[in-house]
């Protein structure tokens, strides 16, 4: 991976509930415009570690960054107007309003942007994920590309530099993950970072500078996709071969 400067730090991360270890001691760097994928098995920690970061969960120790700045026990909220875009693994919409009124939401209230302001970057949202045919549609009639379409477009919408994708390829048909793909590669060609947890590791080998294994809440390995993905031990641990 060529230099990149730094827009994701984590240092000493861990996460416990109780007496259970989640995330155990993570160090990890995002460069800036890298796509970082992370790949492991169910219940390694990878939705935990998204939670820390978004800050839907506060960490039981360690710090993460966000350029630069230390963002560990800021709102949820406050890091969404910061720059960190994120989706979910199953899209949950408003389904009683639009397509546009739901991207308008996540750029009014996520991206606390004037109306003004938040309808054209609906409007150009709507437009990169392909959705503007949809426009006046009720989101839950939507197709579940479509939803997930939705879903990226509301997490672009709040203007990231940093991009958290959970497993948001999951669920479609290879046609589908190609459309997807096409999307990401234009989303990631105007300048974002991507944090991308995926269990379709084809959409992760042609789009990631590196791949890291998350295995019990540690990471086991980090490097170049093809690197990673013909290590014996990670197919042993993730592949089960």
């Amino acid at each position: 991976m060529t230099e990149r400067s730094t827009v994701l730090e984590i240092a000493g991360l861990a996460k416990r509930f109780g007496g259970l270890t989640v995330i155990d001691g993570l160090d990890l760097t995002v460069g800036d415009r890298e796509i970082l994928g992370i790949i492991g098995p169910n219940g390694a920690g990878k939705t935990t570690l998204f939670n820390l970061v978004a800050g839907v969960l506060q960490p039981s120790a360690g710090t993460i960054r966000y350029n630069g700045r230390e963002i560990g026990r800021l709102r949820t909220w406050d890091r969404c107007r910061l720059g960190i875009g994120r989706t979910y693994q199953i899209p949950k919409p408003f389904t009683h309003l639009t397509v546009f009124e739901n991207v308008l939401a996540a750029a009014v209230h996520g991206a606390a942007k004037s109306l003004r302001a938040a309808r054209e970057q609906a409007e150009a949202m709507l437009e990169i994920t392909g959705l503007s045919a949809d426009h006046g549609r009720p989101a839950g009639q939507l197709t579940l590309l479509d939803l997930k379409r939705l879903e990226l477009c509301r997490a672009l919408a709040v203007g990231p530099r940093l991009l958290l994708l959970d497993e948001i390829a999951g669920g479609l048909t290879d046609a589908e993950v190609d459309t997807l793909l096409g999307i990401i590669r234009r989303v990631h060609g105007e300048g974002t970072a991507i944090v991308w947890i995926e269990h379709v590791i084809r959409a992760l080998r042609g789009l990631c500078h590196r791949i890291a294994v998350l295995h019990e809440g540690s990471f086991v390995a980090i490097g170049e996709p093809q690197a990673v993905l013909a290590d014996a031990r990670i197919r042993s641990i993730y592949l089960g071969e």
